[in-house]
């Protein structure tokens, strides 16, 4: 098939990949479409409405830490290779992902990165997401089948790319390592309120702010 390994992959590489039935074992597209609450949408809800023919749905609010108490924390490599295999996803699979956010790209990168967290390395992001996909004139459906189940196997290739809460308070007093903040400016500076309840507004003491996303 000749799939590309970069990072981005555009929509019309991957238009003449469904166009020409390619989607299956040897190439899985992931919609990872997931939103704040105060953006008032529903990932699932959506893909059930309009996807990328051939693509699964992957909830990172479900490939978690089920022993954990947060939101978002990093699974164990079984868990991972049970989630991705039940999409169809074995270790020869070229994984495209994307999502639908107004920002062309927003979840879909965090599962990129578990991708390589986990040690594969074949996973591109669909350039622009669906926004720029329907921009261009590609089609969208809601017709969905399970796809086969797959064997993955996974492994923790990456492990520095993960801090514990004890690495980042030690980090505080011996800088280590510099923690980036992507939330809004305002949020950071502890001036709005945090989405999450229960969550205390500022920051982490000598983090940095690159916010993600301007709210205008």
């Amino acid at each position: 098939m000749g799939a590309p390994s970069q990072v981005l992959v555009s929509a019309k590489w991957l238009s003449d990949m469904v166009k020409r039935n390619l989607v299956g074992p040897r190439l899985r597209i992931l919609d990872t479409s997931w939103y704040l609450p105060m953006m008032k949408r529903d990932g699932r809800k959506e893909f059930a409405q309009a996807h990328i023919a051939g693509a699964s749905f992957f909830d990172i609010d479900e490939c978690v830490d089920p022993a954990s108490k947060f939101d978002h924390t990093l699974p164990s490599p079984d868990i991972f290779a049970d989630y991705v295999g039940n999409l169809g996803v074995g270790n020869n699979s070229h994984v495209v992902v994307y999502d639908a956010s107004d920002f062309g790209s927003f979840t879909c990168t965090r599962v990129w990165w578990m991708f390589r967290f986990f040690g594969h390395s074949n996973v591109s992001v669909l350039n622009g997401g669906l926004r720029n996909w329907v921009r261009e004139g590609h089609p969208v459906t809601a017709a969905h089948s399970r796809p086969e189940r797959a064997r993955f196997t996974a492994t923790r290739n990456h492990p520095s790319w993960v801090k514990s809460f004890e690495d980042v308070t030690r980090n505080i007093r011996e800088q280590e390592f510099q923690v980036v903040d992507v939330r809004p400016h305002q949020r950071f500076l502890g001036k709005e309120p945090e989405p999450r309840e229960g969550v205390q507004s500022g920051h982490i003491p000598g983090s940095k702010c690159m916010p993600f996303f301007r709210v205008p």
